[in-house]
């Protein structure tokens, strides 16, 4: 019989194509996911993997076994929701990974609100940045995971995993009430106004930093970015002391410190969407589906979503 682990480890190497990076996914050397590789090349009888030089690629054989292995895994987590739909109530640990910004006012009200409606739940809340509460998921680690793609990058769906879309988080202008474009709170703000004057943003390798300098872009201008971070408030802070121009999620500009206001972008089309994750066949557990319940059922206008504010 093949071992489900090394079936998992070739499915990974599907799909994130060297051994390094299947190493960093399950926390392991290199050399040892290449000797479980090799085993199941033993216990299949075939050839599953071509190498040449360093570089490891997955033959004909290999692919179909790696998609096959998708069907094996659903397999066993339909079986496992069999047993656990036998219990009724959800019970047990729930694993939930959620993104920094999300954290207030997404995943604890939700791990309060679960806990308070099944007495034998208990939530466990990991912050993780959409690629890493990938592999959370796809190691076992997280049951739900909430995600985020920026619109205006068009970020490909995640592999191997099923995703539901929540909600749309516009970005907004988080601007000083001096603030040469700043009209009264709630005003729209064209992006081409605030083109000569100082940024924070995120650095450029991030998605945020990505998406906000696309879109200045879009509209005409390079942003001379003063100030670069990865936490909102931290940002807000920023913007607060200098008076500099900062394009947050309104998610993340819920509570603005005094003297900053939060204003839309003119063209309404600058978001991100904000999608909750499970590995797939998972999805009717009891405590993952009482999960998915609860963050469907979230309130949009204490989150700052569409319509919460304007």
């Amino acid at each position: 019989m093949l071992d489900v682990r090394r079936l998992i480890l070739l499915r990974d190497l599907a799909v994130h194509g060297t051994v390094t990076a299947v190493a960093e996914l399950h926390g392991v050397t290199p050399s040892a996911v290449s000797q479980q590789l090799r085993l199941l090349e033993e216990e299949t009888g075939a050839r599953l993997l071509e190498r040449t030089g360093r570089s490891v690629h997955l033959t004909a054989a290999g692919h179909r076994l790696a998609e096959d292995t998708e069907t094996v895994l659903t397999a066993l987590e339909q079986a496992r929701n069999r047993l656990r739909a036998d219990a009724g109530e959800p019970a047990g640990p729930l694993h939930l990974a959620c993104f920094p910004s999300a954290l207030a006012p997404v995943a604890a009200p939700v791990g309060e609100a679960l806990e308070k409606a099944h007495g034998e739940l208990r939530v466990h809340i990991t912050e993780a940045e959409p690629e890493p509460a990938v592999r959370l998921l796809l190691q076992r680690r997280a049951d739900v995971a909430l995600l985020y793609r920026y619109t205006n990058l068009a970020a490909p769906a995640h592999p191997a995993v099923e995703t539901i879309t929540l909600w749309d988080d516009p970005l907004v202008a988080v601007l000083r009430e001096d603030h040469p474009a700043a009209g009264p709170e709630g005003s729209p703000v064209d992006l081409r106004e605030l083109a000569t004057t100082p940024w924070i943003t995120a650095p450029p390798q991030t998605a945020c930093g990505e998406a906000v300098l696309h879109a200045c872009r879009s509209a005409g201008f390079t942003p001379r970015v003063r100030h670069t971070c990865t936490d909102f408030s931290a940002m807000a802070a920023l913007a607060a002391s200098s008076g500099h121009t900062v394009l947050m999620p309104r998610m993340a500009a819920h509570r603005l410190p005094p003297p900053l206001t939060a204003h839309p972008v003119a063209d309404g089309t600058l978001t991100r969407t904000i999608e909750t994750a499970v590995r797939h066949g998972t999805a009717h557990q009891p405590a993952i589906a009482a999960c998915l319940t609860a963050l469907r059922a979230l309130d949009a206008r204490a989150l700052g979503a569409p319509d919460a504010r304007w």
